[in-house]
């Protein structure tokens, strides 16, 4: 829910479409307040998200913004799970489930927010949670369909704490999550599909959570806020 007018979110989409570097080997996606994006437009270099959708195309959801509302805005990508939904608005694996088969439906690409908590974590209880994130939110969702999804595993213990996971960490989870893939579906589209880390990323950690990792992109968040630092981060990849 940030920044708070759209001056402050225009200038920031200016200063990061100048300061990123031209190239053809990587993705931006930036996804912005929905009530900004009518006004803001993609590039050749930035493609745009909305933040969360509703489950249904349309109807009586007072406050709700469906996938077939979007389509039209050149809108390629939503954001379904993010943990600050999943705290804060208390929405399950079975939401979740029922947002990706309606932006699958309507012809968006969904980025997957998965991650665990301290508490979880403490408890030993990190791979078990995100099996069933992963395992609720693919729920009846085909393996023609998984080409237009993206995971991002942000631990809720990183996001905006400055406490991170160590690169051997990422790593596990990345094959974890590939695993998990290649169970409900087959090792072939485990090894395709895009997975990102979010959690406290910026400038000087965001080549360690990729390189080495197995990781194929970040899912940036405070830092996204400084279009300068965001830029920076852009061009390392």
């Amino acid at each position: 829910m940030n920044p708070v007018s759209f001056v402050e979110a225009e200038n920031i989409i200016k200063t990061v479409k100048k300061g990123i570097k031209k190239s053809d080997s990587r993705k931006v996606i930036i996804c912005p307040p929905s009530i900004y994006l009518a006004k803001i437009k993609p590039s050749s270099q930035i493609d745009l998200g909305i933040q969360n959708i509703s489950w249904e195309d349309k109807g009586a959801y007072t406050g709700e913004i469906s996938a077939l509302m979007v389509k039209n805005l050149d809108i390629k990508y939503t954001i379904i799970g993010h943990s600050e939904r999943r705290l804060y608005i208390k929405e399950t694996d079975g939401l979740i489930n029922l947002k990706i088969i309606s932006a699958l439906r309507n012809k968006l690409k969904v980025i997957l927010c998965i991650g665990e908590s301290l508490e979880e974590k403490n408890n030993d209880q990190t791979t078990e949670v995100i099996e069933r994130q992963i395992q609720g939110a693919l729920q009846n969702i085909k393996k023609s369909q998984i080409s237009n999804l993206i995971i991002a595993y942000e631990p809720i213990w990183a996001i905006g704490t400055g406490k991170i996971p160590s690169q051997d960490e990422v790593m596990s989870m990345s094959l974890f999550i590939k695993k998990i893939i290649s169970n409900l579906y087959d090792r072939k589209t485990a090894e395709k599909i895009d997975i990102l880390y979010g959690g406290s990323v910026n400038s000087q950690n965001s080549l360690d959570f990729v390189d080495n990792t197995g990781m194929n992109g970040l899912l940036v968040g405070g830092a996204s806020l400084n279009a300068s630092e965001f830029a920076r981060i852009v061009n390392l990849f």
